[in-house]
């Protein structure tokens, strides 16, 4: 039997409008493009300021990113000038919406990508007038221009555009992001095109390394502006199987143009999963909140997720020893600029394209106020999920709920949805018990809780101003882990990471500190949301169920599973890679069903 990948392309040609969002002075959540006040800009073009970018075609190679180089010349500098990248190339604010903005200000409709200082790299243009910068641009099937503002951000005056630059194939299929479906031996890949529907026919060709290659039909969704804050269910898709093997299999993404040829992408590969129960090496890495960041040094999000090329680095660097990711939830911060969503995907593909990426949702991902979050907050920028669930697969009933089980081999793993409702008597609650309760323990011995916000045990400062350590209400959640011997539960959401103790009901329930064995008789709660964004801080209490804890810099959790009894955890700074926590846990079947508090059936007189 084979396997069948199902491909989505996102038509997005229109790739720098911006979503309608809250303006929260002084909120490190802020997007730095929001404080450009474009529609405010005015228009005075200068015959004696040139800027100049080259080269002008990009990826004659079948490159995906190249680097351009940016000359300007300015008889009247200042510090205040800045540069922007704007795609498509032939912006205009003419074509803004007209609608009230007393609530919204500052109102962005044709933002630029990003931008940087003139004098970033030339710290003598102030005075000499002259600079060159240096821009990273990925292939965002559009064309790209450069313009010179001055006057600030606040008060912006275009003085001179660049000439356009364009990649030399933009419509290319770009970007795949491998996932588990919804059982072992389903593999899902999506990926992203310029072409719209009637323009080409998507599919994917694949096979084992070296044998025939087929090809499977793949399946095609779109999404505008207008398409944010509609969660919808995008559940259909095509699929067929993988041998019980581990087998290395490659594969290409294709379109099939009208005229009857062949666009192609460049060739991957990935491993097929274990099956559940089978005894191989198995490793799993996990952490939230990391964002994207520029390599070029350009304002965007640089400062708001500054350890984000940190964490993407070293798992590059790392990709061998890894076979699946889950990163839980504030993927990029995007706050409702859709070309953040390309920017992030293309600095994640040498992983997404190897092993699978599995995501959880965040409230920045999901949350805007009056759409069915379960917090009423405006953390997604008027995304509601509907990027998230579009651009990258998760094996859920209803995708707009990203709540979903899977297997990986010796693990199980249930992925709650923070954004809505968990509470005892919810919809999501009964798929937690569900998820939790299906699980063969003598197969899958390793059960892995996920959720993005706290809902266990965490000492950070918000939670201990909260009075809560942990979200409100989320320990509703504490009978089922203990009834279903949870082994890890992991969060995100705090920027930080933090190791318990097995605990229930706030008490130690073990008083080893870096190996385990014996009964499962609570559960141990990881924090790992320091995967790249602005770090948060402890609260100076520390609870005695809180074992190790780090507000100081970036990383991610590593499980290894050596075998049905044996499991290593460790926590990797991502700056270096040295591994700054770690335990292990060793017990038999027996262990895990023995009778505990609060874990076992209730048994009647008659029994």
């Amino acid at each position: 039997m084979a396997e069948s990948c199902r491909g989505l392309k996102m038509f997005t040609t229109v790739v720098l409008l911006c979503l309608v969002f809250v303006h929260a002075s002084g909120s490190d959540d802020v997007h730095p493009l929001s404080k450009i006040s474009i529609h405010m800009a005015t228009r005075k073009l200068s015959e004696s300021v040139t800027i100049k970018a080259t080269p002008k075609i990009l990826g004659l190679q079948g490159e995906d990113t190249q680097w351009v180089n940016v000359t300007i010349v300015n008889p009247n500098p200042s510090v205040a000038d800045w540069v922007a990248v704007f795609s498509p190339a032939n912006f205009n604010s003419s074509i803004c919406p007209k609608e009230n903005v007393e609530d919204q200000s500052p109102f962005l409709c044709t933002s630029p990508i990003k931008f940087t200082f003139a004098n970033a790299s030339s710290p003598n243009y102030s005075t000499s007038g002259k600079a060159v910068l240096r821009f990273q641009l990925i292939n965002q099937r559009a064309d790209f221009s450069f313009a010179l503002f001055s006057g600030g951000l606040s008060n912006p005056i275009l003085v001179a555009v660049s000439n356009f630059i364009s990649f030399a194939n933009p419509k290319a299929p770009l970007y795949p992001r491998l996932a588990q479906g919804k059982s072992w031996n389903e593999m899902t890949v999506t990926w992203t095109s310029g072409y719209d529907i009637d323009e080409a026919i998507p599919f994917v060709e694949w096979g084992m390394k070296g044998a025939r290659q087929d090809r499977s039909p793949a399946g095609t969704l779109t999404f505008t502006r207008n398409s944010m804050c509609e969660c919808k269910d995008y559940s259909s898709d095509n699929r067929r199987y993988l041998d019980r093997q581990v087998s290395r299999y490659t594969y290409r993404l294709g379109h099939i143009l009208s005229d009857g040829s062949n666009i192609w992408s460049k060739s991957y590969s990935f491993k097929s999963s274990p099956y559940p129960g089978q005894n191989s090496l198995q490793r799993v890495i996990i952490f939230g909140d990391m964002g994207k960041a520029e390599r070029d040094g350009s304002n965007e999000y640089s400062n708001n997720q500054p350890g984000s090329l940190n964490t993407t680095d070293r798992l590059i660097q790392d990709l061998p020893n890894y076979d699946i990711v889950f990163h839980i939830g504030d993927i990029v911060y995007a706050n409702g600029y859709i070309s953040q969503w390309d920017q992030f995907t293309a600095q994640v593909q040498p992983i997404t394209s190897a092993v699978p990426y599995m995501i959880a949702s965040g409230n920045h991902e999901r949350d805007w106020p009056n759409s069915g979050s379960f917090f009423n907050t405006p953390d997604s920028g008027g995304e509601c999920g509907v990027l998230a669930q579009t651009m990258f697969y998760v094996p859920a009933e209803n995708r707009a709920k990203f709540w979903y089980p899977t297997d990986y081999g010796m693990f199980h793993f249930c992925i709650a949805d923070t954004e809505h409702d968990w509470r005892e008597g919810s919809e999501q609650y009964a798929f937690i018990e569900r998820c939790l309760a299906s699980v063969d323990r003598q197969k899958q011995p390793w059960l892995i809780f996920i959720s993005h916000r706290v809902l266990g045990y965490s000492s950070s400062l918000d939670y201990a101003l909260e009075g809560s350590f942990a979200e409100p209400m989320g320990r509703e959640l504490q009978k089922l882990w203990q009834k279903y011997k949870v082994d890890l539960a992991f969060s995100g959401h705090e920027h930080l990471y933090e190791r318990t103790c097995p605990v229930y009901e706030n008490q130690c329930v073990n008083t080893e500190t870096s190996h385990y064995s014996g009964t499962v008789n609570g559960t141990i709660h990881v924090c790992i949301g320091n995967g790249g964004k602005s770090l948060d801080t402890f609260s100076t209490v520390v609870p005695q169920w809180s074992l190790v804890r780090d507000d100081q810099d970036w990383g991610f959790v590593k499980l290894t599973a050596f075998n049905h009894s044996s499991l290593l955890l460790e926590y990797i700074r991502s700056r270096d890679g040295s591994v700054h926590d770690s335990f292990t846990i060793s017990r038999d079947y027996s262990d895990v069903m023995a009778c505990v508090h609060d874990s076992c059936e209730p048994i009647t007189a008659k029994t």
